[in-house]
């Protein structure tokens, strides 16, 4: 960064009194921390990097208290980054505020294929960290699995089980599924059934893969019984909201069987739980509008069967499903698979967790793989008069939220600029906005409202001759 950025830095960090997701501070008056390791190591893995600040006190209100040795601090902090798996290379920047130098530490995320990286003499699976908020977290075994499952191309889905035989599996469904596959693949024609069945995933060394038992076997949960959906409609806005447990749900079902089976067994209990308007149309017509556009939760409802994680470490959690009186959630063990990030989704070709699973429900439901779904959802939201979903993706739970009303602590639509240009009469960062106004996407919050009203000439920025700087902030003119 440039010196210039860095002091707006501090001045931001001492105005707040805090560290941050990308943002940690450490006192260097009287040398350098002698344990580094665990920041480099959740800098590096996490989406867009961070900053380590170098001569604040964060016990003495975030004062500058500047660094002893500017020059020697980057060459000892240098030496800690070579200890890290793959190398850290951190880029420096030195500014001088009231007479006290302070020393900055960019450090990048790595590339995904490098990743995790870890302190060397921890090793990987006790060197491996995380960034919590404004904390450092040790990686569970689950996420640096999650890391190496997608380097080294592990699918989960050809896993077999010892006890499951081919008598497991339903042969009238097979053979519908055989018929449609030499149909849309010809190239399979010739083969006997057995070997198309190992080539396409659902049979390995004669016996039923995890996925030739979720999508075929008359009782999948004979052998995974974790491994389906609950759903529950809670009354109130949050869980436990009630005072004592036989009031909390309304309606509560564990929904099991094939792929197919918990996705029309889903389907049907939103059906049965969500509300219905019967509207006049302008011709004088009846028309109803469910609370939810069924096509939009039949999306999110396949997606979360086709690309949950399948691997042994997340076998005893089920897909949930809740109805709140405000919103729909669906969270989905796993969280988002190797190179896609919440601002790719519906936009570029992402990879698949488990393509054995999603090419057979091509063939047996048509479903589109390509874009999982997304654009679907926003396209049947946005006909439905609702707020694009929200999308969050925390320590391999990934969830999706439906909200009845517009975002932004439910106010109406004509409502939401004033809202903002009263909130930012004092400058606030996109992060800041984002969540003051209950979005998980910055991004998306910045191009819908945010973007707007600087082209109106509504909101101005703090630094204008760098719109895409880190530290940027709005305000209302």
């Amino acid at each position: 960064m440039l010196e210039e950025e860095l002091v707006q830095l501090i001045k931001k960090i001492t105005s707040e009194k805090c560290e941050s997701q990308h943002i940690e501070i450490k006192k260097a008056l009287k040398g350098t921390p002698s344990k580094l390791y665990d920041t480099l190591s959740s800098f590096s893995n996490q989406l867009g990097g961070g900053v380590i600040v170098f001569g604040i006190d964060e016990e003495s209100g975030c004062e500058v208290t500047g660094v002893y040795d500017a020059q020697d601090l980057q060459r000892k902090v240098m030496e800690q980054s070579l200890q890290m798996d793959p190398v850290v290379r951190p880029l420096f920047t030195v500014a001088r505020i009231e007479d006290k130098l302070v020393v900055s530490a960019e450090i990048s995320e790595c590339d995904i294929y490098d990743k995790p990286c870890f302190y060397k003499g921890a090793g990987r699976l006790r060197g491996s960290y995380i960034r919590v908020g404004d904390s450092d977290q040790p990686m569970t075994e689950y996420e640096i699995y999650s890391f190496e499952a997608f380097k080294r191309r592990i699918n989960d889905e050809l896993r077999t089980i010892e006890r499951a035989e081919m008598d497991n599996l339903s042969q009238s469904d097979l053979t519908e599924y055989l018929i449609k596959l030499r149909r849309q693949k010809p190239n399979l024609v010739n083969m006997d059934d057995t070997r198309i069945l190992e080539t396409q995933g659902m049979l390995q060394d004669n016996k039923p893969t995890l996925a030739g038992l979720m999508l075929f076997s008359e009782y999948p949960q004979e052998f995974f019984p974790q491994l389906s959906i609950t759903a529950m409609v809670v009354q109130g806005k949050e869980m436990g909201e009630l005072g004592y447990e036989g009031e909390r749900f309304i309606d509560n079902k564990r929904v099991e069987g094939t792929i197919p089976q918990m996705l029309e067994g889903t389907l049907a209990f939103v059906r049965r739980n969500m509300k219905v308007k019967t509207i006049i149309t302008e011709d004088g017509k009846r028309a109803d509008k469910p609370e939810y556009p069924i096509k939009a939760v039949r999306e999110i409802v396949l997606n979360a069967l086709i690309h949950r994680d399948y691997s042994i470490h997340t076998e005893r959690s089920p897909i949930r499903l809740v109805m709140y009186e405000d919103r729909l959630e669906l969270e989905n063990p796993g969280g988002l698979y190797g190179r896609i990030t919440i601002d790719d989704l519906g936009k570029v070709s992402a990879d698949t967790r488990n393509p054995y699973i999603a090419g057979a429900l091509e063939i047996m439901l048509d479903t589109e793989n390509r874009f999982s779904g997304i654009p679907t959802v926003f396209s049947e939201l946005k006909k439905a008069g609702m707020p694009n979903p929200t999308f969050s993706d925390r320590r391999g739970v990934f969830k999706v939220t439906f909200n009845k009303s517009v975002e932004a602590d439910n106010l109406p639509v004509n409502n939401i600029e004033k809202e903002i240009l009263n909130y930012c009469v004092t400058p606030h960062s996109r992060e800041e906005l984002a969540k003051r106004f209950g979005f998980e996407s910055p991004a998306y919050f910045m191009k819908t409202y945010i973007s707007p009203l600087i082209e109106m000439g509504k909101i101005k920025l703090t630094i204008p001759d760098k719109p895409k700087s880190k530290f940027q902030k709005y305000y209302s003119s």
